[in-house]
């Protein structure tokens, strides 16, 4: 380790030269793609916005459109304090994803935008996000909390086109983490919301948005140095930045057709890339966002360190990624039903398919496509689709982290029911829910009823870690006699109902499911009980 801290600290010195003046706010291009930039300047509490659509075929063509926006001086805390008031997880959910792209419509990013180009939102606002996360939030979670290294935190550089991963083993404390800071190496914590409440809110509420799971990077940089190498993801991100200053440089993917990539790529060497399509210095208080497979790298200024969150969401989550669990049930089911998908292969198939074979002028291999796709034509009418998509939603449901409860869900959940001790004895044992408690799902997408053909189970999100994965999937088996009575309360949402009008037969059937999901946190009660 120290000798890594050694060559890191040499090759610093090197590293921290005078950016070419194209590096401020170049944008140029090898490929045909398009980027928009958006940049705000204060005016008499009003906006600027200057739109630059670069259009990249053979030659470069801007089109600037100016246009007068009001200024977004909401802070996150204010901003959170009032979602906390909006009544339904969707609204929410709209309203905070507005505020992390503001000024740009959220209608108009996702019919313009969204996982086809880059954005860039130059604010000249340095405090627009600076209650997200800091340099002074990192310091007391290294103090105060269990940090290890490699599960909650990674020391990595990049020098002379060489990527490196510097973790040891234990603990990540102040005294080992801040040196290697200081001898040049990039810090990136993998799971900030872990520890973090207000990252926490944030990507609870924004997986709403994105019906996928949100998660998010801190990196620490210093000055003059890099900690990546260039590379993809397969990721949507969003990187925002809220300390210091960070020089980023956006490529296309070296193929198109990794836009939309599905998994990310380890490393790129600068001669892979050639020229960005886009390069700029971000400050604290912009945003950038790039689609999965757009190559990217960031390297910090020599007068300045850069302290950015990446928001990324929708991982794995394509047309592709759903067939894969379509495709291979629908075959299953033809092969059951359908006899056509059970008959034999030709005898002598082996002497004319295959690789070797695919040279040859065979009519033999015509008929044989031809069968091939007349079996896949008919593959769609055995694909269980919805069965597929419900397979994608427990996915889902595993990925999301717990719901941050405001205080008035709080006060109305079974966290805030009465039952306590007091004075030596249990004082209101049990929630005392009747057939006239108005009660209502907690947020829009914290549950869901999946069948595996021979039971119904509701799949929740309510007991969920704030750490990835650490509990297994949450559900319990819903008898068929309240299924009926768990998709009216999933449909009501948000409205609240009463107990009395679950479509249940009995009141005793009515108040005991009530129960049991009150209990578990997926319901809450207009009022503290």
């Amino acid at each position: 380790v120290n000798t890594a801290k050694f060559q890191i600290k040499s090759e610093r010195k090197k590293m921290r030269k005078k950016l070419p003046k194209s590096a401020q706010k170049e944008v140029s291009c090898k490929k045909s793609t398009e980027v928009s930039v958006l940049l705000l300047h204060r005016s008499k509490g009003r906006a600027r916005g200057c739109y630059v659509h670069e259009h990249i075929c053979k030659k470069l063509r801007f089109v600037h459109l100016n246009v007068n926006l009001p200024l977004n001086d909401d802070t996150l805390d204010s901003l959170l304090a009032d979602l906390a008031t909006v009544n339904n997880s969707r609204e929410r959910a709209n309203k905070l994803f507005q505020w992390l792209i503001s000024p740009i419509p959220a209608k108009a990013f996702f019919r313009d935008t969204w996982e086809k180009k880059p954005i860039l939102v130059q604010r000249k606002n340095p405090h627009y996000y600076k209650e997200l996360f800091s340099t002074a939030k990192f310091e007391r979670i290294l103090r105060e909390e269990d940090v290890q290294y490699g599960v909650n935190l990674d020391v990595t550089s990049y020098t002379n086109g060489k990527r490196e991963t510097h973790n040891p083993p234990g603990r990540a404390l102040p005294y080992t983490v801040w040196d290697f800071y200081e001898s040049g190496c990039s810090i990136r914590m993998l799971n900030p919301q872990a520890f973090s409440s207000t990252v926490w809110n944030v990507l609870s509420i924004l997986q709403e948005q994105f019906g996928s799971m949100a998660g998010a990077n801190v990196y620490l940089t210093p000055p003059g140095t890099q900690g990546f190498a260039p590379h993809y993801d397969d990721i949507e991100a969003f990187v925002v930045q809220l300390e210091g200053k960070k020089h980023w440089r956006i490529n296309c993917a070296t193929d198109f057709s990794q836009t939309g990539c599905i998994s990310s790529l380890a490393n790129f060497s600068q001669a892979d890339i050639g020229k960005p399509i886009l390069e700029v210095v971000l400050e604290a208080g912009d945003l950038l966002y790039f689609p999965r497979g757009f190559i990217h790298q960031g390297n910090c200024l020599p007068d300045a360190y850069s302290l950015h969150i990446t928001i990324s969401s929708y991982q794995k989550n394509s047309w592709g990624d759903l067939l894969q669990k379509v495709v291979p049930a629908a075959l299953e089911i033809a092969m059951e039903e359908d006899v056509e998908f059970r008959q034999g292969l030709p005898l002598d198939y082996l002497t004319y398919m295959g690789v070797q074979n695919s040279d040859k002028d065979d009519p033999r291999r015509t008929k044989f496509f031809s069968q091939i796709e007349r079996l896949m034509k008919k593959l769609p009418n055995y694909a269980p689709v919805d069965a597929a998509v419900d397979q994608k939603a427990r996915d889902f449901l595993h990925n999301c982290l717990p719901p941050m409860l405001t205080s008035e869900e709080l006060a109305s959940t079974v966290q805030g029911a009465p039952t306590r001790w007091e004075r030596g004895q249990v004082k209101d044992v049990g929630a005392q829910i009747n057939t006239q408690t108005r009660v209502r799902i907690l947020r829009a997408g914290c549950a869901r009823l999946c069948s595996d053909g021979e039971a119904v189970h509701l799949y929740y999100t309510t007991e969920n870690s704030r750490v990835y994965h650490k509990e297994e999937l949450k559900s319990f088996e819903i008898k068929p006699e309240h299924t009926d009575a768990v998709e009216f309360l999933i449909h009501s949402y948000p409205k609240y109902v009463t107990v009395e009008s679950f479509p249940c037969d009995a009141a005793e059937a009515k108040v005991a499911l009530a129960e049991r999901l009150f209990e578990r946190g997926i319901i809450h009660t207009a009022e503290p009980l």
